[in-house]
């Protein structure tokens, strides 16, 4: 592991494909082997330039590839892992965000065409295990539901929402992945200092969060206003640091899933 975290900080990258459905350049890179480690495979790595960021109204400019490595550190800190190793460095195209690739579980292929953890199924063909979000239209007019597995490690992945005020997490942004993890991905659009909460992770709404996610949350808090904020200083300002510590504090002292409370709660498209 300890080769693979090097090439990932200094290997060459070499792009091999785009994700064409990505708003911002977002491009598809590997990194070879070392001639220390010859029969290693190349690291497989997703590379998104900053100078490939389309301007948001509501964000600074250039500083999505920050939030994503800040975002990163926060999930460390927290001991959770949920989202992929990810760092800033430079590439083929200037300074970027690098991120770790996950390969993902096919449940239309390897499962026999099971759910994925986020889906959508007919309103009345809710299996067990899933909680229903909203409910909708298809084209044919038939209702049907957006849904996502009763799952602990995607609960998990929620709360870190709350903690990183995460306005963008749609269902392909949880990567259900070969060695039994749940990652998140695409975290360009957290940690503001207004509450941008979007989600498809509503199913849990007014529940109160399980006792061990919040010890986790309670020694994160801990040591935010240390190392914690000054790792996260190189990448987003004082200010959003201090929006974070009042989010964690808050979460804390209100231990309960939030519910919707904007006119826009789920980020579109949902999946």
């Amino acid at each position: 592991m300890i080769e693979t975290g090097e090439r990932l900080h200094s290997g060459e990258l070499t792009v091999i494909g785009r994700v064409n459905t990505a708003s911002n350049v977002t491009l598809v890179c590997e990194i070879a082997t070392t001639s220390t480690h010859p029969d290693s495979q190349p690291l497989r790595v997703v590379y998104k330039p900053i100078r490939g960021e389309q301007p948001l109204w509501d964000f600074p400019d250039g500083t999505l590839a920050g939030r994503e490595v800040a975002s990163y550190l926060v999930s460390e800190a927290i001991g959770w892992g949920v989202i992929p190793e990810t760092i800033m460095r430079e590439g083929p195209f200037g300074p970027g965000m690098v991120q770790r690739w996950v390969h993902g579980v096919d449940n239309h292929t390897d499962r026999g065409d099971r759910l994925d953890l986020i889906d959508v199924c007919p309103t009345a063909a809710v299996p067990d295990g899933f909680r229903e979000v909203l409910r909708a239209l298809d084209r044919e007019g038939s209702e049907i539901s957006l849904i996502h597995a009763d799952d602990p490690r995607l609960q998990r992945m929620a709360v870190l929402d709350i903690v990183l005020n995460n306005a963008d997490r749609k269902g392909g942004h949880a990567l259900e992945s070969l060695d039994g993890q749940v990652y998140g991905v695409d975290h360009g659009i957290c940690l503001h200092t207004e509450h941008k909460l979007r989600t498809v992770l509503w199913g849990w709404a007014g529940q109160p969060i399980g006792a061990g996610l919040i010890a986790d949350v309670t020694a994160f808090a801990r040591a935010l206003p240390g190392a914690v904020a000054d790792a996260l200083s190189e990448h987003i300002t004082d200010t959003e640091i201090d929006a974070l510590i009042q989010r964690t504090r808050h979460l804390l002292a209100d231990p309960v899933m939030p519910v919707p409370r904007t006119a826009r709660p789920i980020p579109w498209p949902a999946l």
